[in-house]
């Protein structure tokens, strides 16, 4: 039955390796788990079983250039898939669900963060699934590389939409990683398949060169790769947004086209380089690692670290990039530890400030007083704690497996419609008791000239005037009715969170310390893991074998024969060059704008080592950013030095 479908459907004669155990156990009513390395043939395990099973199949993806890439080769397949993103209008978006809700399309992808949207949430409610597939299923790993706090509620959200079956798909997982993805979804460990990750065409090379001569060595690797007609498509991995744009406009210099790519662009420039490569209009990419993801072209014949990439999974996932028609392709490393201290500092600017968290916990126990309800907008708390957003969902996270917070769920504070016709044009569509709910919404709402904005509390009240159901889902599915039929346009904004608070008995003081050790250890680890990486690279052994190995994949040859290592070339990563110790520095000099700017604010943030250090090594944030420290002399003076360091520095001073 799956072989018909393989080569009827899709045209392939045969199943890669790992495919058919995954597909047969989907297939058979079995939760499974695909690690598969990167362009191995992961998507097929959802997109064959999908047409074999009798609901919806929904897929988190956690890119919409993925989503966009699958649905693309969905449709030249006849395969009916849609996506709802951000990128679509109301009346699109309005348009899918209602293929959806008919059973006319039976693949829908998603971002996770659309699971937290109520509408979304109370329709795909109604629609009966058979499978949860998700896509780069590491991210729900706090050991994993690319940790997404969002991620850690699909279990729960399984459990709410009543799913039963998921498919977790990832390139990039280490042993404990799979044992945390099996756990969080009870999957049997007979369901999980791993193909190995070794790549026999892949060749590995990691070369030490300071940096300073970094770009010439560069140009005179590429000139053979680019010089030829037609050039070999080349992607080469920088750190930076201002890296990618000045050695694109070098290489371009030295007659090698080059064009930048990084997520400062607009997206329609983004989507017309990407456009360009895939086409092979394009030859070289100079790109930071926005650069990659959903890019399923099979001849990329050179992959280049010209920065070290983040670690050792992500250094997997970008080479795995290169070679995908199994043709010999070269992967280099132009290492050296002078970027070391960049990618440290990206670890230290997520990690909360004790102040913050305080201030969060004595928001949570202030807004539940008598309701026992913590109403936020993730945004606005970000600004009052001077956390960023993405640990400060981690945070949340935190207080979540503590069992002092449960999320309850999440909604639009506001929303806003325009009608087509006038309003009694709308009412007149309805009678007796849905005419008079069509009223009630209508009379809850402001005009400003065209636009109407709901009032949920005076929706109540006239409910309860009037006698009628005026319960949020009922009106949330009224306004989707209103827009699919083309009588309304609909806007909605403020994300809010409810989360239940289930403990009151919390001594924030030990609360807050703790918290902060955890972010701490975090911090350390992340550090530790870079670290573990270098080693990785100046090993004397097999680096393919290492590179296997780290993901528990011991089936690779002892000796690959085609790594710079088993050419003998064992890497001694060069040292940046000596700085200047820090106490030649005068830290009261170069932070004196700053604590200037934080007094005469209204900032109730103390002066602190850590924000003194985020200041001085260039590290901004919701405060710095409101301060706006960028323009003042002292910010990123110390950015060569590691934050680690300056922060010991100012902690003596």
């Amino acid at each position: 039955m799956i072989e018909q479908t393989l080569q009827r459907v899709f045209g392939y004669g045969d199943f890669r390796p790992g495919q058919r155990p995954v597909i047969e156990a989907i297939t058979a009513g079995r939760s499974a788990a695909a690690i598969f390395p990167t362009g191995s043939g992961k998507s097929l395990c959802y997109q064959l079983p999908a047409l074999h099973l009798p609901h919806l199949t929904l897929v988190i993806s956690p890119l919409l250039a993925l989503m966009q890439d699958q649905l693309a080769f969905l449709a030249r397949h006849g395969i009916a898939a849609a996506s709802i993103d951000s990128g679509q209008s109301r009346e699109e978006a309005a348009a899918v669900m209602e293929g959806v809700k008919r059973g006319e399309i039976r693949i829908l992808m998603v971002s996770v963060e659309r699971l937290k949207n109520e509408r979304f949430r109370a329709f795909i409610r109604r629609v009966p699934i058979s499978l949860l597939v998700v896509d780069e299923a590491h991210c729900i790993s706090e050991w994993g590389h690319n940790f997404r706090p969002d991620y850690l509620k699909l279990p729960q959200y399984r459990h709410e939409f009543g799913i039963p079956q998921v498919l977790l798909l990832t390139a990039t997982a280490t042993p404990r990683v799979i044992a945390d993805m099996r756990e969080r979804f009870d999957i049997a460990e007979s369901d999980v398949t791993a193909t190995g990750f070794y790549r026999p065409n892949l060749n590995l090379e990691v070369a030490p060169v300071p940096a300073e001569m970094r770009p010439r060595r560069l140009v005179e690797w590429l000139r053979p790769r680019l010089g030829d007609a037609p050039p070999q498509p080349t992607i080469v991995y920088v750190t930076l947004q201002q890296t990618a744009e000045r050695l694109a406009a070098y290489l371009t210099k030295a007659g090698l086209a080059a064009t930048a790519y990084h997520a400062g662009l607009d997206g329609e420039t983004r989507e017309r380089i990407q456009h360009d490569f895939m086409a092979g209009h394009t030859a070289c990419i100079v790109a930071t690692i926005a650069f990659g993801m959903g890019i399923d072209k099979a001849d990329i014949r050179n992959v280049v670290h010209f920065d070290l990439p983040k670690s050792v999974e992500n250094y997997s996932q970008e080479i795995g990039r290169a070679g995908r028609d199994g043709q010999p392709s070269d992967c280099l490393m132009l290492a050296g530890r002078d970027h070391v201290n960049v990618l440290e500092n990206f670890v230290y600017g997520d990690t909360p400030e004790p102040h913050g968290i305080r201030r969060v916990l004595d928001e949570m126990t202030l807004a539940a007083g008598a309701t026992r309800q913590w109403q936020l907008v993730l945004n606005s708390l970000s600004q009052y704690s001077n956390i960023r957003p993405l640990p400060l969902k981690t945070l949340l996270v935190q207080l979540e497996l503590r069992g002092i917070i449960a999320p309850r769920y999440s909604y639009f504070a506001e929303y806003r419609f325009r009608l087509h016709d006038e309003p009694e044009a709308l009412v007149a569509r309805f009678e007796g008791e849905r005419g008079a709910f069509v009223q009630a919404v209508l009379d809850a709402s402001q005009r400003a000239r065209t636009w109407f904005s709901l009032d949920f509390a005076a929706l109540e009240r006239l409910g309860e005037e009037r006698g009628l159901n005026v319960d949020r889902a009922r009106v949330l599915t009224a306004l989707d009715y209103f827009v699919a039929q083309g009588w309304m346009v609909l806007e909605s904004k403020q994300m809010t969170e409810v989360y239940e608070v289930l403990r009151d008995d919390i001594d924030p003081a030990a609360l807050t310390e703790e918290l902060h050790a955890y972010f701490r250890d975090k911090e350390r680890a992340e550090v530790e893991r870079l670290h573990a990486m270098l080693a990785l690279f100046e090993s004397a052994s097999c680096l393919s074998r290492r590179l296997a190995e780290w993901f528990g994949d011991e089936r690779a040859p002892e000796q690959c024969g085609h790594c710079s290592a088993c050419r003998g070339q064992v890497a001694r990563l060069p040292a940046p060059a000596p700085l200047a110790p820090l106490e030649e520095s005068d830290a009261g000099q170069l932070a004196d704008e700053l604590v200037q700017q934080l007094a005469s604010s209204d900032e109730a943030h103390p002066v602190t080592p850590d924000l003194l250090a985020r200041f001085l090594c260039g590290l901004s944030g919701p405060l710095l950013t409101r301060l706006k420290a960028r323009r003042l002399a002292g910010f990123g003076t110390l950015e060569a030095y590691r934050y680690a360091e300056v922060r010991e520095w100012l902690n003596r001073r």
